[in-house]
């Protein structure tokens, strides 16, 4: 924790006596509130200090996380609706970070949070076409006609999704497990690809992220990425 006017000469906004100025005109806001008292204090990594409602960030070290999303959790900062979120997991965090996309309410695994902004894009443009890798189980066992239409891509939503790569994992009478390696994002793709070819979704885990892998991380667990990790990704998407 520092003195606000700190953070805010720190950020180079302005000096020291300037900005206890501007926090006495009223034109400062800690995670949406105006603070006027000049020994208030702030958290670098978990506060939202804005003056003239912009945000003024301090130059941060990159942290990056992986969590094993549970099922049932948002992937959200905040939900106004009290629902639990991945924030709910992470706890009282010491870092300002966001999730790198995201996994829907009932989908789990892999979720990779950071507040390096520039890798975060990169990962989610489609024009790098970062792998993602899932287990899909899905209800009866899909032809080797069906897996070739998936693998060669599909129509949802008026559009055509990109080729896909589709092995099989396992198979009961009843089920079966897909292992689905991805290089796009949208919304919702598997269980809409899959319901396409009436072989709805029963569970949905995503496993790995470029070279990443979930690994025997437990539910509702987190760990930081090692400095390997990090330079395998930054390398898939061409940031090294």
């Amino acid at each position: 924790m520092i003195r606000l006017q700190k953070y805010l000469a720190d950020a180079g906004v302005c000096s020291r006596r300037k900005a206890e100025t501007l926090i006495r005109s009223g034109r400062v806001t800690v995670d949406d509130k105006i603070v006027t008292e000049l020994g208030s204090k702030v958290d670098p990594y978990m506060n939202v200090i804005c003056v003239d409602k912009t945000e003024i960030l301090c130059k941060r070290s990159p942290i990056y996380l992986l969590l094993n999303k549970p099922k049932g959790v948002l992937t959200t900062i905040h939900d106004p609706y009290g629902r639990t979120t991945i924030m709910d997991l992470l706890g009282k965090v010491p870092w300002r970070i966001y999730p790198v996309g995201r996994l829907d309410k009932d989908s789990e695994g892999l979720l990779l949070l950071t507040n390096d902004g520039t890798l975060t894009h990169r990962l989610l443009h489609p024009s790098h076409k970062a792998a993602k890798t899932y287990l899909a189980t899905v209800s009866e066992r899909p032809s080797r006609a069906v897996l070739d239409l998936l693998r060669q891509g599909v129509d949802i939503e008026g559009r055509m999704t990109l080729p896909c790569e589709i092995s099989v994992r396992k198979t009961t009478r009843r089920s079966t497990v897909l292992e689905i390696v991805l290089k796009e994002g949208r919304k919702r793709q598997i269980r809409l690809m899959l319901n396409k070819v009436n072989h709805p979704v029963i569970r949905l885990v995503r496993i790995k992220i470029g070279t990443v892998k979930l690994g025997k991380l437990q539910p509702g667990k987190y760990r930081i990425l090692t400095d390997s990790e990090v330079k395998s990704l930054k390398k898939s998407v061409g940031l090294i």
